[in-house]
């Protein structure tokens, strides 16, 4: 039998290849054909069985034949009372998880009535000032039955205490309550730019909220380490995967130094990462994924349980592949995405709606969203068997090869220091900057090829139904929390607040005296603030 090799010169190259460039969406080149020789490792070692180290191919056992993923859409519009009933659809409609939405106020940590927040109150996601907004948000909602996600972070621990608190006045118990918050401040200074505070006590912050949820919460995920909003600022896949790991890594050696065991308090971490339009390599990424964070913890940190070094995961589909121009074609993109995100393995997933370059999404967009979840999971039969693609010679190849590349970053990150080292001098911020550059360049220069926007275009859209936020919502807002503000405990307010800022300085966990200040009415404005004034506001070193 012919080596490859010989296969490649003496049949392949009697062929023509189209004259354009075969490589993944993040530039890494493919080729033409894989076969054994380029997997390298022996089953055991490299793959394995799913439910078993080093769980490439699937955390669980069974999989999606014990258990389908958890089906999210994310909502949150207007006023908490306008998400409620957008959170009822969709469960009505067979959702079975929650996904949250916050406005850019309650993300930045300022109150509605805040000059700040001033044409912006409910825009981007709901507003949330007070336990009273978040007692209308689950009204009828059943928080001890019901997994919900919160994509904030640093404002972070007041939500989840507004959450908690919420669910105590349910009288559901904290250790019933599940779900996840996103609180990953370190992705915050390499890609999304939401901050109060610098690095170090904003990671202060994050331990406290893990070491509370170990020992209050434990069935609550207190950080979901994101590598979507760094794929989304312009990361290659090799780089989302290499800083979110690293940052995995930070937030771990940060808790063993608390003097957490690390087998109590990793199994409740998970990730969140983006699912882009390259098939193939997305699936490899999840699969690298859990392979890396496997070994890394059971090398470094020395972790016994197997729970410790599972890397759960969550998904959405790339929200920065969809396109304005001819909108529909963003449905079979969130399509293919999501199903590379079951074929990689995810237990969680969000799929974008075809409308969300233009707007919040309307309710028939999240359907058709939802459905598209529902579609793979009933009707397609790649739930029947467990990681379908794994032993495909290009997808192990891959796999191999974007650990490999992520490593090498990861060990670069070690020799600075660590991720808190490696933000303070610039490094992944300026990776994904010149990863960005150069995916614009050839997009330009049509080397890549973004259908209906440099290739395929149509001089006139398609137009379709989006969804408009009332003006006088922001105003019904500002007068609500107003009127709360007038009428508590002021005197309560104060002292709760102070015990707040008292525990900033004195290194005690934050997360009860923020537990006890919003059962008095504080609000995400007023907590954040003792932050402002403790710790300092933070500024981009590249923008000083």
């Amino acid at each position: 039998m012919k080596s490859k090799q010989e296969w490649l010169e003496q049949v392949y190259n009697r062929g023509k290849e189209r004259p354009v460039r075969f490589s993944t969406l993040s530039d890494l080149e493919v080729e033409p054909l894989y076969t054994p020789e380029d997997v390298k490792g022996d089953y055991a070692a490299t793959l394995g069985y799913p439910g078993e180290f080093p769980y490439t191919r699937g955390v669980y056992e069974s999989m999606y034949r014990g258990r389908l993923w958890t089906m999210r859409q994310f909502a949150g519009f207007g006023l908490a009372e306008d998400t409620n009933r957008r959170f009822r659809f969709l469960l009505s409609q067979g959702q079975d998880g929650l996904s949250t939405a916050f406005d850019m106020p309650t993300l930045m940590g300022y109150d509605a009535d805040h000059e700040r927040s001033i044409g912006e109150v409910g825009r981007e996601g709901v507003s949330v000032t007070s336990i009273h907004d978040m007692a209308r948000l689950f009204d009828q909602i059943p928080i001890g039955k019901v997994s919900t996600s919160m994509t904030i972070n640093c404002s972070a621990s007041v939500l989840l205490a507004m959450y908690l608190v919420q669910a105590e006045r349910q009288g559901v118990p904290w250790e019933q309550v599940s779900g996840t918050i996103q609180n990953d401040m370190l992705k915050e200074y390499i890609a999304q730019k939401e901050w109060i505070c610098p690095p170090a006590p904003a990671v202060r912050i994050v331990t406290d909220m893990i070491e509370f949820c170990t020992k209050q919460a434990p069935r609550f995920h207190p950080v979901s380490i994101s590598g979507y909003h760094i794929r989304e600022a312009g990361a290659t896949a090799v780089q989302e995967l290499a800083f979110t790991i690293a940052d995995g890594l930070c937030y771990v050696q940060n808790g063993v130094e608390r003097g957490l065991d690390v087998d109590e308090f990793a199994p409740r971490l998970s990730f969140f990462w983006d699912i882009h339009s390259d098939f193939l390599e997305e699936i490899a990424k999840l699969r690298a994924g859990r392979r890396m964070w496997a070994r890394l913890m059971k090398e470094r940190f020395g972790a016994k349980n197997p729970r410790s070094m599972m890397l759960r995961t969550h998904a959405q589909t790339a929200g920065v592949s969809l396109t304005a121009q001819q909108p529909v074609n963003n449905v079979v993109r969130v399509a293919i995405q999501a199903l590379a995100g079951v074929l990689g393995g995810v237990q969680s997933m969000h799929t974008n709606s075809m409308d969300e370059t233009l707007a919040l999404p309307t309710e028939q967009a999240v359907m058709v969203a939802l459905r598209t979840q529902q579609i793979i999971a009933e009707e397609t039969g790649v739930i029947n068997t467990i990681d379908p693609l794994g032993g495909s010679y290009a997808v192990e190849a891959l796999t191999e090869r974007m650990e490999a590349d992520a490593m090498e970053y990861i060990r670069k990150i070690d020799a600075m220091g660590g991720m808190l080292r490696a933000i303070d001098v610039g490094y992944p911020q300026r990776e994904i900057a010149e990863a960005a550059f150069l995916y614009q360049r050839q997009l330009e220069q049509g080397i890549k090829t973004v259908v209906g926007v440099n290739k395929y275009s149509i001089p006139e859209e398609i137009p379709i139904e989006v969804l408009k936020i009332d003006k006088e919502l922001e105003e019904r807002q500002i007068q609500r929390v107003r009127k709360m503000k007038r009428e508590r405990d002021s005197a309560a307010v104060r002292e709760a607040l102070r015990r707040v800022a008292e525990a900033c300085r004195n290194g005690e966990n934050l997360m009860e005296p923020i537990c006890d200040a919003v059962r008095n009415d504080a609000t995400v404005g007023e907590i954040s603030d003792i932050y402002r004034a403790e710790f300092g506001v933070y500024k981009d070193p590249g923008w000083i």
